[in-house]
């Protein structure tokens, strides 16, 4: 028997679950929604996937080098942010606006903050924000799917939450829940979402409390402030609509740009909610989910500090 006793820096418990293999699984939990998708959008939401993922791998691979530092395309990490951004954006976005969002996202939001775990808020999207402001009709221009194309005319469609905000026909919540439906071509889908959202569960690399918290906050304060007084809203369209089911799994849920405690998760999750649900109805805006995870991404640090547990023989943090 070996006696010798090994000194080594903190953290002494470690896993053998790899950078990697987190990302890999996200990639995983996402081919469902990359599939809808291209099933209702078309082949151009392949190529549009294509060329947000190599433009990221290639922007962060250059980056690295030219900042001197070892390279870390091999961990998927902007792999995954390509895609992201891929499925947060209409599938009939120039393909050139689509690079420069994969420019903000690695090399502003990302690479100039140090790399993976210094980014403060979600890359892919901040870039989906960037895009919006600058080039904000092409953003917000939406075809309906294949399926719809031949019986709806393209010029005047809208997303669910365009047409509640200009009081259209509202789609009914099957075609809602199974894709059928105009917007950006990963959060069409609401069931696709869940399946990858039910694969990072079982595996472990997200666990429930943001996830339900977000998406239970928001249902429930869209039943509560509902257009014909309290307690009238409609809160499962507004949970299929839009994008909340891959904010509320895929991006709020971020390692490093959400709370480190449980409690700190709820707290988090309900401020997502909240924020979507009044961006929603009181601004001009029909969508909110990503700035409601923006606002909350920045407000994560004052979040931790407030919640992270007294160290041992310490003062409890008030």
């Amino acid at each position: 028997m070996d006696s010798r006793l090994y000194m080594s820096s903190s953290p002494h418990i470690r896993s053998g679950v790899t950078t990697q293999r987190l990302m890999l699984d996200v990639i995983i939990a996402l081919i469902p929604a990359s599939f809808a998708g291209v099933y209702f959008f078309g082949l151009r939401a392949a190529v549009l996937i294509a060329v947000t993922v190599i433009s990221c791998v290639g922007f962060e691979y250059l980056m690295r080098k030219v900042m001197k530092r070892n390279n870390t395309v091999g961990d998927l990490s902007a792999a995954v942010t390509g895609l992201l951004l891929a499925l947060n954006v209409p599938p009939t976005l120039p393909l050139w606006m689509a690079v420069v969002g994969s420019f903000f996202a690695i090399v502003v939001v990302k690479q100039l903050f140090g790399g993976i775990g210094q980014n403060f808020v979600n890359p892919a999207l901040a870039a989906r924000a960037f895009l919006i402001i600058s080039y904000g009709t092409r953003m917000t221009s939406w075809t309906p799917p294949l399926a719809k194309a031949a019986e709806i005319d393209a010029a005047t469609f809208a997303t669910p939450l365009g047409a509640l905000k200009e009081g259209g026909q509202l789609p009914n919540l099957l075609d809602m829940f199974l894709g059928n439906i105009g917007g950006s071509m990963g959060e069409t889908s609401a069931l696709a979402l869940i399946i990858g959202g039910m694969y990072l569960l079982i595996r472990g690399v997200i666990s429930w409390h943001i996830p339900v918290v977000y998406i239970g906050t928001a249902g429930l304060l869209a039943w509560i402030l509902g257009p014909n007084g309290l307690f009238t809203g409609e809160p499962l369209f507004h949970i299929l609509a839009g994008g909340l089911m891959i904010g509320a799994i895929f991006m709020a849920t971020d390692y490093t740009t959400s709370p480190m405690t449980t409690r700190g998760m709820v707290i988090y999750a309900a401020g997502c909610g909240i924020l979507t649900i009044l961006f929603r109805l009181y601004t001009n805006m029909p969508e909110g989910v990503s700035y409601a995870i923006l606002l909350m991404n920045v407000a994560v640090p004052l979040i931790d500090r407030f919640t992270k547990p007294a160290r041992f023989g310490g003062k409890a943090h008030v």
